[in-house]
């Protein structure tokens, strides 16, 4: 066990579940710890969270936010600029209603909300309220979330890879290499991915090689601040 507590760790976030059956069921079959963000208000939100439970996985909010690009297909129901302080509260509420056993949140899409202050210093202390961590995204080099999460109070970290920006086997693992690269430099590191069959069947194959190598697979609620 001190071994392993001086490891390189690294979480794997798999986001945009929720829609697919399919999908969860090969995100539950990869064989080492998933922190699985679901998206709330879709037909198979809350079976998928509960499947994740069940499997001992860890369930996450992937909270849907506003985009910059507002030609983007926005979610039906997501936090946007110029909300309401009432209204993020109860729209934060309703979602997490639809995805349980939630122990933290990610921002899907948000390049717009995530660097907005204002909306930051609202949603962070409805977040700490409820006990819940808050993973950056960062799909915005100009987000303040993990700073609002950090006057909050609130338990954060950040995304330093996207596995899959590029769907493909080959990308797949070049991208968690160079997570793997990060968390051997500075302790751990979270990377990002989807449930793509190419995604999926990267992981099964690269990760398995990480670990032997002494790479320590954890959730990402073992990763926060």
């Amino acid at each position: 066990m001190e071994r392993s507590s001086r490891a390189p760790r690294l979480a794997i976030i798999i986001d945009d579940l929720g829609n697919d059956p399919a999908e969860a069921k090969s995100v539950l079959a990869l064989p080492f710890p998933v922190t699985a963000s679901v998206l709330p208000h879709h037909q198979y939100s809350a079976q998928t969270a509960d499947e994740v439970w069940r499997r001992g996985d860890q369930v996450m909010l992937h909270l849907p936010m506003q985009p910059i690009d507002d030609g983007a297909k926005p979610e039906a129901i997501e936090l946007r600029v110029g909300m309401p302080a009432s209204e993020v509260r109860s729209e934060l509420a309703g979602m997490l209603a639809t995805v349980p056993h939630t122990v933290g949140a990610n921002n899907h899409e948000g390049s717009r909300a995530t660097a907005d202050p204002k909306l930051m210093a609202e949603l962070m202390p409805l977040l700490r309220a409820r006990g819940l961590f808050f993973i950056d995204s960062r799909t915005t080099a100009a987000t303040v979330a993990y700073q609002a999460a950090e006057r909050a109070g609130v338990r954060a970290a950040s995304r330093r890879v996207f596995l899959d920006d590029t769907p493909t086997r080959e990308a797949v693992l070049a991208q968690l290499e160079l997570a793997a690269s990060d968390a051997m430099r500075d302790g751990s590191a979270i990377a990002i991915g989807h449930p793509h069959p190419e995604t999926i069947a990267a992981l099964k194959q690269g990760v398995p090689m990480l670990e032997r190598r002494g790479i320590h697979l954890v959730f990402a609620s073992h990763l926060v601040r």
